[in-house]
């Protein structure tokens, strides 16, 4: 029986290695193709858009002949700042109220968490016609940058609000306890310790949305419209970056300022994410 028992669990070692072999090999395939898609998508863009960097791209003024995206970049910053400006206190005020004061498991908690995985799913073309029908045609706002900061708000919204929520809930439940035991009350415990020690993964939320917000096309096409110029208010409509290389695009004119647009809009994106990384880990450390 011995010599069975010993022959099985070889067997079974053996089977068990093989399994884990071929797990291995598939999980590093899968990590090279990422990899290599990344590489191949970026150096791409790269190789087809450097070469059509030129100081006109980057005037203050739009023509037809140096066709600048700066006006683009900046109205990118604005639409970014406008949109997290409205999403991100009511993403992070719901998340507070789901996870620290409605009642766990409550119909209202339920319906507010499928009403957020609802709206998380739907395709952006949907929010754009939204916005068109509600913000631009019915409050008679026009295409401004206001119609399409309040459509990309409700985009994100989702986003945000999950994240917040599951950054809350990784709160120890001692921190609590401790505040509670030594007096403090249930809003100064949620401002001052819940919410701290939950900011690194709120603001990787914050990140996530701002990366959608700069690289949605179709949302804006039907809000924010297409003018090529820097909004002296937020009435006035514009375009992003990501519209912008839509725009030039399908214009089919300029086909290489497209990739040189691409170029920038790929060096932005990596600058902000650099930049919010710095950030968030600066707050994990203190």
């Amino acid at each position: 029986m011995k010599a069975k028992d010993r022959a099985w669990e070889k067997r079974l070692r053996a089977k068990n290695r093989l399994k884990e072999k071929i797990l291995a090999v598939l999980s590093w395939s899968a990590a090279i193709f990422t990899i290599g898609t990344l590489v191949f998508i970026v150096g791409f863009i790269l190789v087809k858009g450097i070469p059509y960097i030129k100081p006109s791209l980057f005037s203050l003024t739009y023509t037809s002949d140096n066709v600048s995206l700066m006006p683009a970049m900046i109205s990118t910053i604005m639409m970014t700042l406008m949109a997290l400006i409205i999403a991100a206190p009511l993403g992070i005020g719901a998340a507070i109220y789901l996870v620290e004061y409605a009642k766990r498991g409550s119909k209202a908690v339920k319906l507010v968490r499928m009403t957020t995985e609802t709206l998380s799913g739907i395709p952006s073309i949907v929010y754009g016609l939204f916005g068109l029908l509600f913000f631009v045609t019915s409050l008679g706002w026009g295409y401004s940058m206001l119609s399409g900061a309040l459509t990309l708000s409700i985009m994100i919204l989702p986003l945000i609000m999950r994240s917040s929520e599951e950054a809350l809930k990784a709160v120890p439940e001692n921190y609590r306890e401790g505040a509670f035991g030594l007096g403090a009350g249930k809003l100064r415990t949620v401002f001052r310790i819940i919410l701290p020690s939950a900011m690194p993964g709120i603001l990787a939320g914050i990140i996530l949305s701002i990366g959608r917000i700069v690289g949605e096309t179709a949302a804006l096409i039907y809000t924010a419209g297409t003018v090529a110029q820097i909004p002296a208010n937020p009435m006035q409509s514009s375009r992003t970056l990501s519209v912008h290389m839509y725009a030039l695009s399908s214009e089919g004119l300029h086909i290489n300022e497209g990739y040189a647009t691409a170029v920038v809009l790929l060096i932005v994106v990596v600058l902000i994410n650099a930049a919010s990384a710095n950030i968030v880990k600066r707050i994990g450390r203190k």
